[in-house]
């Protein structure tokens, strides 16, 4: 029988930061020959199976897309390294996220459910979640979810613990519009880098939302990360600037970032806007959280995850969701990439054991 270890280095081999088809043609040629699940590819790309009966569905889901690998990540015809070494196995995507992707595809296959139980790994993850907003919008509303995201090492080291909130993500620009003068003459234009720096200090002093969800909480940021387009000469007033705001949402609650629009010339724009997420089921967190406990000799805890994941937009449609998944924080993303092969088995003892109790 394929293992965990075995079913990722497969999937994390395959190259798909610039397109997911081959990853996906893999998922669905195993799902169709390994499980007994009704298998669909769907017009973008994403995976979906189900198998099984009940009054409730459970869905498995993650995504197959990864970030563009490093230099170091890739050997000189561009296929993706994949390497096994201490416990670990290293390459671009085995933390975010095909490990879970291969633990939740062999859960699905292993199962014996008490639910209807859904597969789903989604396309565009990584670029705003188009596969996952498509699925929504074609009728994707499961009754609960877990999102293989990572969760590993939270609460402590060397557990996998069971994520009940995360922040979102918001990223605005701020335009500052002022009048151009002769820097000899100051007085006779409006300093837009001076209308910029009002707007950064109240943007400063903002409230920041909090929320607790099942006793955890969780806080709200908003920072200025850029400022450009400041003048355009050393002598020169400048007549416009622009900021760049990154902004981490909490379920429910926004900074009011529109109040920069009562300063004279300022403009304030929504780039993106990725939802935060908040599990609105007690019961299920605590079921997923005893699997958990099953599934590892450590002390999981119910927790919150600072990063935006597809189950914001799944509990936008309606989904209860929890995340629980390999990665650990500092690891996705990165030039040495890398998850536990231990954890990979325990993601799999987690979804099965969550899909058989629920």
């Amino acid at each position: 029988m394929t293992t965990v270890a075995e079913l990722t280095r497969e999937l994390v081999s395959i190259s798909s930061h610039e397109d997911e088809t081959a990853a996906g043609d893999f998922i669905e040629k195993w799902l169709r020959e390994e499980t007994a699940g009704e298998v669909v590819r769907d017009d973008v790309g994403n995976v979906i199976a189900r198998r099984g009966t009940g009054e409730t569905s459970l869905a498995l889901v993650g995504h197959h897309d990864v970030v563009a690998p490093a230099a170091s990540q890739t050997n000189d015809e561009g296929e993706y390294i994949v390497e096994e070494r201490d416990g670990r196995l290293y390459g671009r995507g085995t933390a975010d996220m095909k490990g879970s992707v291969a633990a939740a595809m062999l859960a699905f296959r292993d199962a014996d459910p008490s639910c209807e139980l859904v597969f789903a790994s989604f396309v565009g993850e990584e670029t705003g979640g188009t596969g996952a907003t498509h699925a929504i919008n074609e009728g994707f509303a499961p009754d609960f979810a877990i999102v293989g995201e990572g969760s590993t090492n939270y609460s402590k080291p060397g557990v996998t613990d069971v994520v009940v909130a995360h922040k979102g993500g918001r990223g605005s620009t701020i335009t500052v519009e002022g009048e151009p003068s002769h820097a000899s003459e100051p007085s006779a234009g409006v300093n837009a880098i001076y209308r910029a720096t009002e707007a950064i200090d109240l943007i400063r002093d903002l409230p920041r939302p909090h929320v607790e969800v099942f006793g955890e909480e969780l806080s709200g940021t908003a920072v200025v990360t850029q400022i450009h387009d400041g003048g355009n000469a050393s002598n020169v007033i400048p007549g416009q600037c622009t900021l760049t705001v990154d902004e981490r949402t909490v379920p429910g609650e926004r900074v009011d970032l529109s109040q920069v629009e009562n300063i004279d010339g300022v403009e304030w724009t929504v780039n993106y806007d990725g939802p935060p997420m908040r599990c609105d089921d007690e019961a299920f967190a605590e079921t997923v959280l005893a699997a958990a406990v099953d599934a590892q000799d450590g002390e999981p805890e119910l927790t919150t995850k600072p990063h935006v994941t597809d189950a914001g937009r799944l509990v936008g449609a309606g989904v209860t969701c929890v995340v629980c998944g390999a990665s650990e924080p500092g690891e996705a993303h990165t030039d040495t990439e890398s998850a536990n092969l231990e954890v990979l088995e325990r993601c799999y003892r987690i979804y099965r054991g969550t899909a058989e109790r629920l």
